[in-house]
């Protein structure tokens, strides 16, 4: 019984390694003095994107509970015109 092993193949070209990047750490667990609170716009607008949508958590680095939360707080700043809908809409 002869073993044959199938030749290593060379990926096509050197790895490419990817640069460090920290962790992001969600902003509300790390300092206990911010809130997440509908009728504060100025820090809602930090995790809403130019054309309006929320931006997710992984691109943020927000913890679940906290997601949620800030999702929730955006919907309901939109919902009494706080925070605009859709990114056409101008703010004052």
């Amino acid at each position: 019984m002869s073993e044959e092993r199938a030749p290593q193949r060379s990926s096509s070209g050197p790895r490419k390694k990817r640069p460090f990047q920290r962790r992001k750490v969600c902003r509300f667990c790390a300092d206990k003095q911010v809130s997440i609170d509908y009728k504060d716009p100025r820090t809602l607008r930090y995790f809403v994107s130019e054309r309006g949508k929320i931006i997710p958590r992984r691109i943020s680095g927000n913890c679940s509970k906290h997601q949620r939360e800030i999702t929730e707080a955006i919907k309901r700043a939109r919902n009494i015109a706080l925070l605009p809908i859709a990114g056409t809409h101008i703010m004052p």
